[in-house]
């Protein structure tokens, strides 16, 4: 039996080498797509430098006719007249002071009367344990001995806590400890010769504040007589964390 179809009109005829030919080509435009590359184009920015003709100013000459300065004036001949001395002039004649061995001395007798004597007034330092009057705090006036210098110690406590203010740096930097302060009341009743010894300046600093500023008290006084009396506190810096 003949076939109805044309051999030559079959189109899977060679489906076989196409399908091979379309293989390798996509394998191609594959392998070509992984290898190729691609670079990145450099910027560049192109200037243009105009260059103008330098502008030369022509200076003009300037004859100066200085006249010439004038000749140094002539120097003046002194004459010199010597003038004879018309008066006779007297000699002094200068006694010697030195004294020889026949020269008689003469003895003065000082009385006891007339020797001045100056009193120099010494600075007394009484400790405030054994002081016989204790400085008066302002408002410590009353009572016995024992009574002003026990108020003289709550005062200067109460000053303390009254006026103290914890440096902020030394909070940021979280310093703290005890400042021991050595002052002076002296005869005048007024803070000096403050001394402090503690863990850093910052506190050290605070402590003369608060010490500087106390009022000014009654001197102490030692038999009648008013005296310098050195008292010494410890102020406790405490941070609230520790």
């Amino acid at each position: 039996m003949l076939s109805k179809k044309n051999p030559n009109l079959d189109v899977g005829r060679n489906s076989s080498l196409y399908f091979a030919v379309g293989l390798n080509v996509m394998l191609f435009l594959t392998w070509f797509g992984l290898e190729y590359k691609t670079y990145d184009r450099a910027t560049y920015a192109k200037d243009i430098l105009v260059m103008e003709e330098e502008f030369q100013e022509e200076i003009p000459v300037i004859d100066l006719n200085v006249p010439p300065p004038p000749p140094p004036p002539a120097a003046v001949t002194e004459n010199i007249t010597v003038v004879e001395d018309a008066k006779e002039i007297e000699e002094t004649i200068v006694e010697s002071t030195e004294m020889n061995l026949d020269d008689a001395i003469e003895e003065q007798v000082v009385a006891v009367e007339d020797v001045g004597v100056e009193e120099v007034e010494e600075d007394i330092e009484v400790p405030f344990a054994v002081i016989e009057n204790v400085p008066i705090f302002p408002g410590c006036e009353k009572g016995t001995e024992a009574e002003r210098k026990a108020c003289f110690q709550a005062k200067i406590q109460e000053h303390v806590r009254k006026n103290f203010s914890y440096p902020p740096m030394a909070v940021e930097l979280g310093i703290h400890g005890r400042v021991f302060v050595i002052f002076t009341i002296n005869k005048e009743g007024i803070t000096s010769n403050l001394k402090t010894r503690g863990p850093d300046k910052l506190l050290e600093k605070e402590a003369e504040r608060i010490i500087a500023s106390l009022p000014k008290m009654t001197p102490g006084k030692q038999r009648g007589r008013a005296v310098n009396v050195p008292y010494s506190i410890p102020i406790n810096f405490i941070l609230a964390n520790q």
